[in-house]
């Protein structure tokens, strides 16, 4: 590496990537977990044996070169060391979520012709064992979880001892072979709408999005520390992953609970923060929840206003100064602080997040930025920056990258990080690849300086029976910020107006029922409650008003329970599955066009 430049071990395709990186960054911490009650470090020396173990194990027990594995766990270490030692081993990685259906499970490990399944724990490979007669080119099956006999499967402890037998240079020989062209992953799609594809992702696609990322000096090594709690089945929580491992930077893996993810933050005070946008409206809910609105807009004012004057080395004057340090003292700091106090920058992905959210956090101190791209594009292909940043835009593209708008507005992408096409499945309607430009599927403009807002999605346009053209993510973005609201969708294609399904936040809405004196505080009751509707029913009239009269929602209702992944309704990483949604609760929906 020459001075000065972004720490990178300059791997020639992902498999080699981290047996440098062991090399390299050998006494640096690689991966931080929780066992028991305290924080344990895995330096990159120890994954490195780790890795060469399991991948040697994984050649001992059959696995050839381009033959793909799945992997069915939870983000964990042991998720991070079998996929680089499949890579390694020459085989191909295919993520599995950990909350599919063994029928779901079926048609990944099926449709993507796996021959091996590693999975998380007897749990899991229950799933796998319940179709396994619809698998016939399965030959083995591995759990991380367990000791002892497991049937039909070893578990990764006898793994690593079968790949101590065989020399180090069949592994060396193994990754060595590798093209930059061979592929190194089947990620499917989360699926909002029919069956999941398989996007072919090659070696090149993700050396070369690293190599595109670095240049932004997102990681800078040994002294930066990523929280990483999203589903390393998904392609934001793997490229965050992969690039820790190419600058040398530590990353502290989730305990597993979703209730101790804002306290893991504040025990490992991270520098980077990779998430959903749901996490940072549950954050963003928290800390204003109990505050006065009209004083936390005031204050978000002020802290805008103040860091833009210091950025641009302007000086701050001392009326607004004097607010501000009021505002840092009552409420910044503390916003911070739940943060872990050493944030350097956060990250939302994977689907819009409200304009209004990332400017409280910026004005509290806390860079949370956006970037855009899809599983077609190795996962990036704009970013933002604390340096270089528009509200509401997804930021410029990658370097490398070409954005453009094609006449319908539809955003198209060029570049070395756009995909090789679906496994088994050309016809697929979105992801079109058409001279070098991947049609998207998502509508949005680019401004004169380059930044890229994001506006919509083609097949999530709403056109009402009068013809008008309706984007729901805005409005459903505004009705999530109501502290009582989980979940807004809108539904109206075709129909005279939009109205929209509600489902209730069970942590805010159970307290105020008990304050205003409701004795029946089940979800399911206090849907039906004419206090609670009365509620929804003032936060939708105050979204109404930022919009036109025709795009405004005229009636609603509120659903017994939450949206989930367990039925359907929510993908891994809680996207809305508008198909289900709208066939699962249409006569519901119809009922509001009633009179």
């Amino acid at each position: 590496m020459e001075a000065g430049s972004p720490p990178t071990t300059g791997s020639r395709t992902i498999a080699d990537l981290l047996p440098r990186a062991a090399e390299q960054y050998a006494q640096r911490v690689a991966i931080r977990h929780k066992v028991a009650d305290d924080w344990v470090d895995v330096t990159f020396s120890e994954l490195g044996d780790l890795v060469s173990e399991t991948g040697r194990g994984l050649i001992d027990i059959g696995l050839r070169p381009g033959e793909r594995v799945s992997l069915l766990a939870n983000t964990r270490p042991e998720w991070t060391v079998c996929s680089l030692a499949v890579s390694a081993a020459g085989g191909v990685v295919v993520p599995v979520y950990p909350s599919n259906s063994p029928e779901e499970c079926e048609w990944v490990v099926g449709n993507s012709e796996s021959i091996g399944v590693v999975c998380e724990s007897s749990g899991q490979l229950a799933k796998i064992l319940e179709v396994r007669e619809r698998l016939p080119l399965l030959r083995f099956l591995v759990v991380m979880d367990g000791s002892g006999e497991i049937a039909d499967a070893v578990t990764v402890a006898e793994l690593r001892a079968r790949g101590r037998a065989l020399e180090q240079q069949e592994l060396v020989d193994r990754y060595e072979a590798i093209s930059p062209d061979d592929p190194y992953t089947f990620i499917y799609t989360s699926g909002t709408t029919g069956p999941p594809k398989g996007c072919v992702l090659t070696h090149r696609n993700y050396r070369s999005v690293l190599d595109m990322i670095e240049q932004r000096d997102l990681l800078r090594g040994e002294n930066d520390v990523v929280y990483l709690f999203l589903p390393l089945a998904h392609a934001f929580a793997l490229v965050v992953m992969l690039l820790a491992a190419d600058t040398g930077t530590a990353v502290a893996y989730w305990t597993g609970d979703t209730k101790r993810i804002i306290v893991d933050i504040s025990e490992i005070k991270p520098t980077y923060l990779p998430s959903v946008p749901r996490i940072f409206e549950k954050l963003y809910t928290l800390v204003t929840s109990y505050g006065d609105p009209e004083r936390i807009k005031a204050a978000t004012r002020v802290g805008l206003r103040v860091r833009a004057l210091r950025a641009a080395g302007e000086a701050v004057p001392p009326e607004l100064e004097r607010h501000y340090d009021q505002a840092e003292e009552s409420l910044f700091k503390n916003v911070r602080a739940a943060f872990g106090g050493r944030l350097r920058e956060a990250v939302s992905g994977a689907a819009p997040i409200a304009k209004e959210i990332v400017e409280f956090f910026w004005a509290c101190g806390v860079p949370v930025v956006e970037g855009y791209g899809m599983t077609e594009t190795a996962t990036v292909a704009t970013v933002s920056s604390p340096e270089h940043i528009r509200f509401g835009s997804v930021g410029r593209p990658l370097p490398g990258v070409e954005v453009r708008t094609a006449d319908d507005g539809e955003i198209l992408i060029k570049g070395a990080n756009v995909f090789r096409g679906y496994h088994k499945n050309d016809d697929a309607s979105f992801g079109a690849v058409v001279d070098g430009w991947l049609h998207t599927g998502d509508l949005g403009r680019i401004d004169e300086d380059g930044f890229v807002f994001i506006t919509g999605r083609k097949k999530d346009i709403i056109i009402t029976a009068g013809g008008k053209n309706l984007t729901p993510v805005n409005l459903e973005n505004d009705m999530k910020q109501c502290r009582w609201v989980s979940q807004a969708v809108m539904h109206g294609d075709r129909r005279p107006y939009p109205v929209m399904l509600i489902t209730l936040d069970e942590e805010e809405i159970v307290p105020w029922a008990q304050q205003h004196g409701i004795e029946d505080v089940s979800i399911p009751a206090l849907a039906r409650d004419p206090r609670v509707v009365d509620l929804i029913q003032t936060a939708l009239d105050e979204a109404n008003e930022r919009y036109a009269r025709v795009e405004q929602v005229k009636r609603f209702f509120i659903l017994d329970h939450d949206l989930t992944q367990e039925t359907g309704e929510l993908t891994p990483t809680l996207k809305v599955k508008r198909n289900v949604v709208g066939e699962k609760y249409a006569a519901r929906l119809d009922a509001l066009y009633d009179d």
